[in-house]
């Protein structure tokens, strides 16, 4: 199997995982997320106690990319505290516009790295991004304690 193959795969399992797809009874905060290009739509639900998010789901539908993107975010940043959570999230921005290309640097991203080559196809960008961008605009309302 080549790698193009593997990765290829692994979007689709993560697009298939449903563990984290679902309402958040108990979140402090919810963010909506739209990408009126392609029609992706979710909203993170998050569950925030001492600056650590405790738990972290979200509802919505989209693209194989958008969800298998979000449900990466989520294992990745179950248990980050919210500053963590926003490092990673500009690491993967960065990684997604080309700042970043070196793959230690890229790391801390784990599964997300695979997600790398999605900067070759500019119409796809923004369904990779859409849920690390709800991410920002919630942890900025964290920050701002809305």
């Amino acid at each position: 199997m080549d790698l193009k193959q593997l990765y290829t795969d692994m979007i689709l399992e993560y697009n298939r995982d449903s563990r984290h797809r679902h309402e958040l009874p108990d979140a402090t905060c919810s963010e909506h997320g739209h990408n009126p290009s392609c029609g992706d739509d979710i909203t993170l639900h998050l569950q925030v106690q001492d600056g650590r998010i405790e738990d972290l789901s979200y509802t919505g539908q989209g693209c194989a990319i958008s969800q298998a993107s979000t449900a990466m975010m989520i294992d990745l940043l179950q248990g980050k505290t919210l500053a963590e959570a926003q490092q990673l999230s500009d690491l993967f921005l960065r990684m997604i516009t080309r700042e970043v290309t070196d793959e230690a640097e890229l790391d801390p991203l784990e599964d997300a790295m695979i997600l790398q080559n999605i900067s070759n196809m500019p119409s796809r960008v923004k369904c990779a991004v859409l849920a690390w961008r709800t991410l920002q605009a919630a942890l900025q309302r964290q920050e701002q304690g809305e």
